[in-house]
């Protein structure tokens, strides 16, 4: 029976020495004052199927409520305050919160406590010993976090928030249980799963409401001018408003959203070293403390000399793929225009989807091959490892998406083809991506809970019958792990490629993208439900890094669409004697619309107007306190000199 309320899951390797499970337990529970963690530690007991091997080194980790107060000032968490700004918590005046009452019992979401103890078994760090007790290969030296080390020798299987059965029930109930048609819960998401993931769904909302009149204006387009090809510089040009319009007051969305939950003030944690990094070790000029340092010149020498290369060579293996392609399209349409019959018209498609599957195909090992490369470059913050992970993932993923598209515009300038390979480019990478992300993983983790289930011998799904804590945590072990936002927002980037970079010759492409969106939303929600654990919450104010790569291809759709603008008959016939003029022009139209682009960039503020007087009232009445506190240390001075 447990005497607390468990929030984490500590993992340990079967066969983990005692003496390092001794120390470890003594550390997390040692007072803050003697370099401890000061949180409560309880092992987990066998389940019911004794007759199996179990692993018995599993830990229920919780923490008390004052614990959990002093861990959030620590942090900074920001709660609001009783005038309506977003503060600072500190214990010294925490009754002046909006929704803090009695002891603080629901004051902080059960997923901001799990980040809590999160962060205070992160910053464990070692004193005086010199080794793991029981490993002497696992060295540690004054200052070393103490999770890392045993993350990176295994002996730290892993670290996982429990799920909270009666809370994801009524969150599954309002987010995607019910069809209708309604704005996703994002406060319901944030409380549960924390700021990171309720952006992405934020941004997969609003980018899916943000095609919607793109999709209107598309459709007469498709039913009524399919073969106007000079009708859709219209469209073109609209498109060039809209990629940089929605790309700005997404950014002023995701501020109001980031200043109700509180990150968006928040100054961010001082980085640790990855768990993998690895260095001689030398002293941090920053932090004084002794760790593992690598030469900045040796990483260089990594990614120009054999990272840089590797990627280029698998852009020109992307570059042959794609020329067979074109092969096989040609092969197709003369045994087409021999004998032109239904077979053969069907025969026309069958190139595309094969290069489409090959192209999925190919990205998916790239990313392992990435992933390898980024992590031996030997990155010392995880910040620096997601940059470098995400150039390599988005220019291969783009040239291999898009290389075909880009050929047949301006190379072959069949505008016929250029229609056709979209769409099945868009309609075949989209219904891989359902299959793999939603069915695959789904499937996989229904086997997973028979076998669990008959183990503990009870009905056939979770929903049926609660289960108890042990089998709980148990099942809980063996669910998949959540791998974060990346592959989301790099689906969503393609998506947002296809459309920006191409629709104007496809005009049904923006409303592909909306139906594949909403399902979407129902499938990313079920799994984050049912199929994987429960992810740490990511305190984001913004989504990174993907913001400047949609921007990047906002700018890149500009250049394509003014050049496919060039490439219309009509637009020709202005210049019929002087193809020179006609280049010249439209690079002169494509300079515009960018300065025109970054002018609309400058005038539509990153941050709404309110949040800034807030955000800049609150920094003057911090600076007036100082001050205060400064003139009062100053009196007390005085008075004890005389």
């Amino acid at each position: 029976m447990m005497t607390f309320t468990p929030l984490l899951v500590l993992e340990l390797a079967s066969d983990t020495k005692k003496e390092a499970i001794a120390w470890l337990l003594s550390r997390m529970r040692d007072q803050q004052q003697n370099g401890g963690a000061e949180l409560i530690v309880e092992q987990l007991g066998p389940g019911v199927s004794t007759q199996e091997k179990e692993n018995l080194n599993i830990f229920l980790v919780g923490a008390s409520r004052q614990r959990l107060l002093s861990g959030a000032e620590e942090i900074g968490f920001f709660k609001e305050f009783k005038d309506g700004s977003m503060r600072a918590f500190t214990c010294t005046n925490k009754y002046d919160f909006k929704d803090f009452k009695g002891d603080g019992d629901s004051f902080f979401s059960v997923a901001e406590c799990q980040y809590i103890i999160k962060h205070e078994l992160d910053t464990l760090r070692a004193k005086d010993e010199t080794h793991v007790p029981g490993y002497t290969q696992a060295k540690l030296y004054p200052g070393k976090s103490l999770i890392r080390r045993l993350q990176s020798k295994g002996i730290l299987i892993q670290m996982f928030p429990l799920h909270e059965k009666e809370e994801l029930k009524r969150l599954s109930f309002s987010w995607y249980k019910k069809v209708k048609l309604s704005l996703q819960p994002l406060d319901d998401i944030r409380h549960y799963y924390g700021e990171g993931q309720a952006l992405y769904f934020g941004f997969l909302q609003y980018f899916t409401f943000a095609l919607v009149p793109f999709a209107v204006i598309g459709v007469p387009y498709y039913m009524f001018d399919w073969e106007g090809y000079d009708k859709h510089v219209v469209l073109a040009v609209f498109n060039l408003v809209w990629c940089t319009v929605i790309l700005e007051l997404w950014k002023q969305f995701s501020a109001s959203l980031a200043y109700r939950w509180g990150t968006l003030s928040r100054k961010k944690a001082f980085e640790e070293p990855r768990p993998g990094f690895h260095g001689i070790l030398g002293f941090n000029p920053v932090t004084g403390r002794e760790e593992p340092l690598y030469p900045n010149t040796k990483r260089q020498l990594r990614i120009y000399f054999v990272s840089l290369p590797f990627v280029l060579l698998c852009l020109y293996l992307s570059f042959c793929v794609m020329m067979v392609y074109f092969q096989m399209e040609s092969l197709v349409l003369s045994i087409h225009d021999e004998d032109p019959t239904f077979c053969s018209g069907v025969l026309l498609f069958i190139p595309s989807i094969i290069y489409a599957v090959v192209i999925e195909i190919m990205n998916f090992i790239y990313r392992y091959a990435a992933e390898f490369l980024t992590e031996w470059e030997n990155h010392r913050l995880e910040s620096s490892y997601q940059n470098h992970l995400v150039l390599k993932v988005l220019v291969f993923n783009f040239f291999n998406c898009f290389a075909s598209l880009f050929f047949i515009a301006f190379i072959m300038q069949d505008m016929v083809l250029l229609r056709q390979s979209l769409a099945t480019l868009l309609i075949t990478s989209q219904i891989l991506n359902q299959f793999m992300e939603a069915f695959l993983p789904y499937w996989f983790q229904r086997r997973r809970n028979k076998m669990m289930i008959h183990k503990v011998r009870k009905i056939r799904t979770l929903e049926d019958k609660e289960l108890p804590l042990v089998e709980q945590v148990r099942l809980e072990t063996y669910m998949s792990t959540y791998l974060g936002t990346f592959d989301d927002y790099l689906e969503l980037f393609l998506l947002f490629g296809y459309v920006s970079l191409f629709s104007c010759v496809y005009p049904l492409a923006a409303v592909l993208v909306v139906l594949n969106n909403i399902t979407e939303v129902y499938s990313d929600a079920f799994k984050m439900c049912h199929v994987f654990k429960r992810p740490f919450t990511d305190p984001a104010a913004d989504i990174g890094v993907w913001q400047l790569a949609f921007e990047t291809m906002s700018v890149i759709a500009v250049v394509t669409n003014c050049a496919l603008i060039g490439m219309s008959p009509h637009v020709k016939a202005y210049f019929p004697d002087s193809e020179t003029q006609l280049i010249l022009w439209t690079v002169a139209v494509e300079h515009v619309l960018l300065a025109f682009k970054f002018i609309l960039t400058f005038l539509i503020p990153d941050v709404p107007k309110h949040i800034q007087i807030k955000l800049a009232r609150l920094e003057f009445e911090s600076q007036e306190a100082l001050k205060k506190k400064k003139m009062l240390e100053a009196s007390e001075l005085s008075k004890t000199i005389q």
